[in-house]
């Protein structure tokens, strides 16, 4: 995995331990332990729980778990399953997000 440097380049200078929590711990500490976990399952794990919240950074996770070998098909998988414990509006937007990333 490329090393992360979106917290620094976004909030360095107005939120920099913040900035550093998220660059050097959140994805250089833990996304890197692929031993335990592949990056390609960590990508759907998150993907899943950022779906269930509704949060806006689904869509920059949908871009990193596609550079980390999740499928469309994995993806509309993934959506699917989860439309019935997440409710269906949030599966609809998580599709359109899907559709953009992944193509038709």
């Amino acid at each position: 995995m490329k090393k992360q440097t979106a917290g620094r380049e976004q909030l360095g200078a107005f939120a920099p331990k913040f900035a550093e929590l998220n660059d050097d711990i959140l994805f250089g500490e833990v996304w890197s332990r692929e031993e335990q976990l592949s990056a390609h399952n960590r990508s759907l794990i998150t993907c899943s729980s950022l779906m269930t919240q509704g949060a806006p950074q689904l869509e920059a996770h949908m871009n990193i778990a596609r550079e980390n070998g999740v499928t469309k098909e994995e993806m509309v998988e993934l959506i699917t399953h989860l439309a019935f414990y997440t409710g269906w509006p949030k599966a609809w937007s998580a599709f359109n997000l899907a559709k953009e990333i992944y193509g038709e």
